[in-house]
């Protein structure tokens, strides 16, 4: 992004830029010399010289068939926006069974969606490729070329480190130890943001979801090995090591049945990673069936415990309760029932929005946000 920005200019210039870019941003539609310069506190000879240097960089150009509000009679007033089809960027999802990837353009305003199945048991290479594949086939189809990317946002299971490295991962194998904000650097040429599956879920939830306005919230990916991503004051909270919210560990400590046994309805364990064994357990016990409700009622039972553990020390004003299995918006009114009891205050216990997108939602959010901090966030260079 630096050099659509045009080189390196004065500090109060880049001021400037990021005042008017900003402005022309948020007002969605063209701005006259006149409002831009209201907006930014800026003079109109400034405003003028800014603009001219930002429609070199290809980030503004003058709204076509626009004319200002009160234009004097004559030539109407010259408008200007922001050219948000000046790049793309990708947000990536990559689970157990699939891989999705979203596209956006420089407002964050989804253009176009692919996904891709790939086996649990896939080793990295292979998940690697079929990312890869799927990012290609959506650029393709919406031809776009991979130059036209400024950033891309990643969601995955594990512990992930700040280069984007994976720590620790159960659910992929081979994920373990991959520099996977490397691997994604190689293949896209531009920054690549990694984050923890819960955390990027929380982040879209926040965006464009059930948490919208909200600061401090609990984001609960509600599997059979649930995983939490947390907000404070509005800010993800990765904890020192990138392990925060791990609460599907909490079944180590011994409490009842594995996440196995967990949702079983007779005595076979269902895979934890399966969301389909998980729906139909949901609608079993939806349509009535005994074992189906008893393994329900478990379910909500360890889901309390875990989500309780991070309520209590957190304190949220929201738990979203998100996944990819379907039904899950039944646990809901269970679940906030039983942290009325267990809690000093019971937060608001709502269904995910997003559903099964919100992981490559947040994803596209990381990659805006690092757009925005490249655009807005002023520094002084050497």
């Amino acid at each position: 992004m630096g050099q659509l920005m045009g080189g390196d200019p004065s500090l109060l210039r880049k001021i400037n830029q990021a005042a008017v870019l900003r402005a022309l941003r948020a007002a969605g539609r063209g701005c006259s010399l006149t409002d831009l310069a209201a907006t930014t506190g800026l003079s109109r000879p400034t405003v003028e010289g800014v603009l001219e240097g930002l429609a070199r960089t290809g980030l503004v150009a003058e709204a076509e068939g626009a004319a200002a509000e009160g234009a004097r009679r004559g030539r109407p007033a010259r408008r200007y926006r922001f050219r948000a089809e000046a790049g793309r960027l990708l947000g990536v999802e990559v689970g157990s069974r699939r891989v999705t990837a979203v596209l956006a353009d420089l407002a964050g305003r989804r253009q176009g969606e692919a996904t891709r199945a790939v086996e649990t048991e896939a080793p990295a290479a292979e998940r690697l490729e079929r990312l890869a594949h799927t990012a290609r086939t959506l650029l393709g189809d919406l031809g776009v070329t991979v130059s036209a990317l400024r950033a891309v946002g990643v969601g995955t299971p594990g512990i992930i480190g700040q280069d984007g490295s994976v720590a620790l991962c159960a659910a992929l194998p081979g994920w373990t130890g991959l520099p996977l904000g490397e691997r994604l650097r190689e293949l896209f040429r531009v920054p690549v943001l990694v984050e923890n599956d819960a955390n990027a879920a929380v982040l879209g939830e926040r965006w464009v979801g059930a948490a919208a306005g909200a600061d401090d919230v609990v984001m609960v990916l509600a599997g059979l090995s649930p995983g939490a991503g947390s907000l404070i004051g509005g800010r993800l909270h990765r904890g020192h090591g990138g392990a925060a919210g791990e609460i599907g560990a909490l079944h180590l400590l011994g409490r009842q049945a594995t996440p196995e046994r967990l949702l079983s309805t007779a005595g076979t364990p269902v895979d934890p990673l399966d969301e389909r064994a998980v729906t139909r357990v949901l609608a079993a016990a939806r349509a009535g069936d005994p074992r189906a409700e008893d393994a329900v009622a478990r379910f909500v039972e360890r889901l309390t415990h875990d989500v309780a553990a991070l309520v209590l020390a957190l304190d949220p004003e929201l738990v979203v309760v998100g996944g990819w299995a379907a039904g899950l918006e039944r646990v809901v009114e269970p679940l906030h029932r039983e942290l009325e009891r267990y809690c000093l205050r019971a937060p608001r216990v709502v269904a995910s929005a997003l559903g099964g997108g919100a992981v490559a939602t947040g994803a596209v959010r990381l990659a805006l946000d690092h757009l925005e901090a490249e655009l807005f966030t002023v520094t002084e260079t050497g």
